[in-house]
C-alpha cells in the first residue's frame, strides 16, 4: 500500500510529494497528462514562494533559470515601489516561466524519489478509516494511507468527495494565448503603450522566438466549461480594443479564464484532502495562484507525513485547514478587490485613484505588499508571543544563516540562551545554539520553529517549550 496518493502533477502536487519524501513517505502522483503543457500560465514567484525554495535548498536553481525584477506596482499595476526595509531577506519577484518552474519542482521531487505515473487520471475514490481505493481511467487502482487532490480548479477529486465550492461566477472573461505576430516589435511596444493607458487588462508581450503572451479582454462570458477561443475570435477582440490584430497567427495555445472566486468548504475529507486549485481559485491579478497552491504543499507536507509516521498529535492534520483556508479567503478577497481597480470603468477608477493616494502611507503600502507577497501571513496559533504564528525571513547565525539550517524539513530551536533543549524531540527537531536576532523582537531568546519556518513558541521558558513541542511534534521518544 502507497503511504500517499497526489492526485494532479502540477506545481502543488510535485511541491508535496518533494515535502513527503523528506520525512521518508512513499509517494506516487498521478498526473493525467502525459507530458507537462508548454504553455506560460503563470509568470513568476512572489517573496513567500521565493523563501520556501530558499528553506528547501532550491533556489540557486530557480534563479538560475529566472530573472529578479523589483518590487514595484504590486497593488494592481499602480507604480509605487515597494516600502524600504520589508521583513525580507529576497525583497524581489522572480520571473521565471511555470513550464520551468514545473520541471525544477519535478526533477526536485523526483531526485528525492517521488513516484511520477503520467496517463493516470482518478476517476473514482473509495475510503474507509484505513485508507483510499484510487481508480484509474485505465482500470486499475491504486490502495493508499491518504489521498491529496491538487488536480486544479475543476477537481475530479473534490468533486467525488462531495465538497462544496462556493463563491462567485465569473462577471468578466478574458482570451490569452501565445502566437507569433507580423508586426514589428516597436508597433506591438506602441500599441500597448497606447492601450494600456485606459485598458489595464490589456497586454502583449514578448515570450522569445518570435512569439508574444497576449491578454485582452473578451466580449462577454462564455461561462465555465466553454471551450478555448479561436483565433479568429481572439484577432476580433484585439482589433475591438487596439484598433489591430497586430497580424497575430499561428498561436501555439489559446485560452479563456474569468474571475470567477470559489473556495472548498472544507479542505480534509476522512483520509482525503486538498490543496492549490482544487480548493480554491480566483482571478489573476497579483499572480497569487501558483504561489499559494506551493505555500498550502508547504503548510501540509510535514503534517501529513507526521500522520503517515503516526506520530501526530491530536488535530495537528486538521490545523492545515484551520490555518490555510482564512489564508486562502483573504487572497480571494484582495483579488478580487485588485481585479476591480483595473476596469476602466468611472466607479472603479475613482477607487483606484484613491488607493493610489493611500499608498503614499507606508504603513498602508507595507500591509498590502504583505498580503500580495505572502510574508504579512501569521497563523492563529493560540496567543503568546507576537512572533508566534510568523514565519522568519533569513537570518545571519552564529554559523551560516537560517535558511540554510532548514533545508531537511525538520523543526528548529534557535537558541541564544544555551540552557534549552529539544531533548526527547531531537528525532524530529534540530538545536541552534548562539546569538541571532529577529527584526520583529530583537528582545527574544529562543523561538521554536516548525519545518514551515512559521513560529511556534517564543520565549526563554522551559515549559512553554516542552507543550509546544509536543504539540507540534507530538509525544517524545
Amino acid at each position: 500500500m502507497t503511504d500517499v496518493v497526489v492526485a494532479g502533477g502540477g506545481p502543488t502536487g510535485m511541491m508535496l510529494a518533494a515535502e513527503l519524501r523528506l520525512h521518508g513517505v512513499d509517494v506516487l502522483v498521478a498526473e493525467k497528462r502525459l507530458h507537462p503543457p508548454g504553455f506560460v500560465r503563470a509568470l513568476g514567484l512572489h517573496v513567500r514562494s521565493i523563501e520556501v525554495l530558499d528553506q528547501r535548498g532550491m533556489l540557486p536553481r530557480f534563479l538560475a533559470e529566472g530573472t529578479r525584477y523589483p518590487l514595484r506596482g504590486l497593488v494592481a499595476g499602480i507604480d509605487r515601489p515597494a516600502p524600504e526595509d520589508l521583513d525580507t531577506a529576497h525583497p524581489w519577484v522572480l520571473g521565471i516561466p511555470q513550464p520551468v518552474t514545473d520541471r525544477l519542482l519535478a526533477e526536485h521531487a523526483a531526485g528525492l524519489g517521488a513516484r511520477v505515473r503520467r496517463g493516470a487520471e482518478v476517476v473514482g475514490l473509495d475510503q474507509d478509516d484505513d485508507g483510499v481505493v484510487v481508480r484509474l481511467a485505465d482500470g486499475t487502482h491504486e490502495q493508499c494511507r491518504w489521498l491529496v487532490g491538487c488536480d486544479g480548479g475543476r477537481s475530479t477529486v473534490r468533486r467525488l468527495l462531495g465538497v462544496g465550492f462556493p463563491g462567485e461566477p465569473a462577471r468578466t472573461e478574458f482570451l490569452v494565448g501565445e502566437m507569433a505576430a507580423t508586426a514589428a516589435p516597436e508597433e506591438i511596444a506602441a500599441v500597448v503603450a497606447r492601450v494600456r493607458a485606459t485598458e489595464r487588462r490589456f497586454g502583449l508581450g514578448p515570450l522569445g522566438g518570435g512569439l508574444w503572451r497576449g491578454v485582452v479582454p473578451a466580449d462577454g462570458v462564455a461561462g465555465e466549461g466553454a471551450g478555448p477561443p479561436t483565433l479568429e475570435e481572439f484577432r476580433r477582440r484585439l482589433r475591438a480594443v487596439a484598433g489591430t490584430d497586430l497580424g497575430v497567427h499561428s498561436p501555439r495555445w489559446l485560452s479563456r479564464f474569468g474571475d470567477a472566486t470559489r473556495q472548498a468548504e472544507r479542505y480534509r475529507s476522512g483520509r482525503v484532502l486538498l490543496a492549490g486549485d482544487a480548493a480554491h481559485v480566483h482571478p489573476p491579478v497579483g499572480g497569487q495562484g501558483l504561489n499559494l497552491g506551493l505555500q498550502d504543499a508547504f503548510n501540509l507536507g510535514w503534517k501529513l507525513a507526521a500522520a503517515v509516521a503516526g506520530r501526530a498529535p491530536e488535530r495537528l492534520l486538521d490545523s492545515y485547514h484551520a490555518e490555510r483556508h482564512p489564508v486562502a479567503a483573504d487572497v480571494l478577497s484582495t483579488t478580487r478587490a485588485l481585479t476591480e481597480l483595473l476596469s476602466p470603468e468611472p466607479g472603479p477608477q475613482a477607487v483606484r485613484r484613491l488607493v493610489a493616494e493611500l499608498l503614499g502611507l507606508e504603513d498602508v503600502h507595507r500591509h498590502l505588499v504583505g498580503k500580495i507577497t505572502g510574508i504579512g501571513i501569521r497563523y492563529d496559533l493560540g496567543g503568546g508571543h507576537p512572533l508566534v504564528g510568523r514565519r522568519l525571513r533569513d537570518l545571519p547565525l552564529a554559523r551560516g544563516r537560517l535558511y540554510e539550517r532548514m533545508h531537511t524539513g525538520r523543526g528548529l530551536l534557535l537558541d541564544a540562551t544555551g540552557r534549552l533543549s529539544p531533548a526527547g524531540w531531537a528525532d524530529r527537531v534540530d538545536h541552534v545554539v548562539g546569538p541571532w536576532a529577529t527584526p520583529v523582537d530583537p528582545e527574544v531568546q529562543a523561538v521554536l520553529l516548525r519545518p514551515d519556518g512559521h513560529a511556534a513558541w517564543a520565549g526563554a521558558d522551559r515549559q512553554g517549550l516542552t507543550e509546544s513541542l509536543g504539540r507540534w511534534f507530538g509525544a517524545p521518544a
